[in-house]
């Protein structure tokens, strides 16, 4: 298992279209994927979970991700959410 403390860099924060990306990113891969904000952990595979967290810019969430593709599946979740390639 990994898990990596990210902060959100995207401009409008988590927003339907972005979390329905994030979602799309996250299902790709094997790996049980979660994110922690505060008190909530959500499946990053749910689009009603995501949601359910509202993250704006600027706020810090723990990705934890755990499988045989988790190192793969944590760098491209950090590359969406932390804007890493632009």
């Amino acid at each position: 298992m990994v898990e990596k403390k990210m902060k959100i860099s995207i401009p409008n924060g988590l927003e339907a279209r972005p979390v329905a990306l994030l979602v799309q990113v996250a299902s790709q891969y094997e790996s049980s994927i979660y994110v922690n904000c505060e008190d909530k952990k959500v499946n990053a595979k749910s689009i009603m979970g995501m949601m359910s967290l509202g993250l704006a810019a600027g706020d810090e969430v723990v990705v934890s991700a755990n499988g045989k593709d988790e190192e793969v599946a944590m760098e491209n979740i950090e590359r969406y959410l932390c804007n890493t390639d632009k």
